[in-house]
């Protein structure tokens, strides 16, 4: 299930302004197709996605493959790791 958020650049300046918590983020391309989520410390999350197109902590969607390189991102912000984790049960694709 996709996040009901605006999606963001995936870029220096994103990562830059993320903030300093734990998140479930979601991944899209160009077109602003899914191309999965995952959950960690965000400004580390941000930083894996932007150098190596993948976070640690990653669930791509069953069309990942097909879509195109990661773009966009949009997240929301957990109160804990435990809390990110529920998030991403809520949210993980199948």
């Amino acid at each position: 299930m996709s996040l009901a958020k605006p999606w963001r650049s995936l870029d220096r300046e994103t990562v830059r302004n993320a903030p300093d918590r734990y998140a479930l983020y979601e991944v899209g391309d160009r077109e602003g197709t899914s191309l999965g989520v995952g959950i960690g410390p965000l400004g580390d999350e941000l930083r894996e996605l932007l150098a190596y197109g993948e976070g640690s902590t990653f669930y791509p969607t069953p069309n990942a493959d097909e879509a195109g390189d990661p773009t966009q991102v949009r997240w929301t912000c957990a109160n804990s790791k435990a809390h990110a984790e529920s998030l991403l049960d809520e949210h993980r694709p199948d």
